[in-house]
């Protein structure tokens, strides 16, 4: 029996499982569709569906250097036991490198590339993953540069990418290791927003504190204090984590500039599992 594209798209609205797999389960229920939808739950792939709608905070930060430049990626899952899996590990960091060597311009382009080690589409072999590994597992960002890239990951839940406009690997390596620990948002007072600043002055001027000073006095203290604060967000300026007697600024001066960087936390702004663990077993138990 011929399987038609509409048979085949009708399948995996219903079970939510990948182009592929669908197709495979039709040719070998030659063409039932029930019969198709219970060889994919018999292979748990069309459960797969149903683990998105649940709440993935946890999973693991990855990179991937090569010769023409480096990517990172936050890849999440729903439990640190699963993200300390060598098969989840596997994933991040082979989806760290389909971004580097295919340069898909986004999420959703990265889905749709086929990955070279498997020959799957990227989606359809996640979708495997998830009904092998038992939790919802989403792609969530990820970031890419070209030319001279540096890369740290701290065990997974911090990583930083760095691109400088010449190479010196101790010396951005220990960088990358700065930004991880200090958390700089920006790479020098410029490129900070106008909107950033009105908002703490904002903020400043209307501090308890100050409010019994003369308004040009008042004027003065807060504008001390905004230099202070940005300067804490700008990584030019920090004092460098393994000798605080000497800035960033200072210490990469005459041997590269900062083009950019980017500091991924895993699970960062993103709902947490507030589950209850005795509740859970018990729930486990019937």
């Amino acid at each position: 029996m011929e399987i038609t594209v509409q048979m085949v798209k009708e399948l995996r609205d219903k079970t939510g499982a990948g182009m592929m797999n669908v197709k495979k389960a039709l040719v070998e229920a030659e063409g039932d569709m029930e019969k198709a939808a219970e060889i994919l739950r018999q292979k748990g792939i069309a459960s797969a569906d149903k683990k998105m709608g649940r709440i993935a905070a946890e999973g693991r930060v990855e990179s991937y250097i090569d010769a023409n430049g480096g990517a990172m990626i936050e890849v999440n899952c729903e439990t640190d036991f699963v993200a300390k899996n060598e098969e989840f590990q596997g994933l991040a960091k082979g989806l760290a490198q389909n971004v580097e060597e295919q340069k898909p311009a986004d999420v959703d382009a990265l889905l749709g590339l086929t990955c070279p080690k498997c020959n799957k589409v990227i989606a359809d072999a996640l979708k495997e993953k998830i009904a092998s590994i038992g939790e919802k597992i989403t792609v969530r960002r990820f970031v890419r540069y070209e030319g001279n890239v540096a890369t740290y990951i701290h065990n997974g839940k911090i990583g930083v990418l760095l691109q400088t406009d010449a190479k010196d690997e101790e010396l951005a390596n220990d960088l990358c290791l700065h930004i991880a620990s200090c958390a700089p948002e920006f790479v020098s007072r410029d490129e900070i927003p106008q909107s950033v600043i009105d908002h703490e002055t904002e903020i400043e001027m209307g501090k308890e504190d100050l409010q019994s000073k003369p308004e040009n006095i008042r004027a003065k203290i807060v504008e001390g204090r905004i230099n202070k604060l940005m300067a804490e967000k700008c990584l030019l300026d920090q004092a460098f984590v393994k000798d605080p007697s000497t800035t960033v600024a200072k210490l990469i001066e005459g041997k590269f500039n900062v083009k950019a960087f980017t500091r991924y936390e895993l699970g960062e702004g993103l709902e947490k599992r507030q589950d209850n663990f005795a509740e859970e077993v018990m729930s486990q138990l019937g």
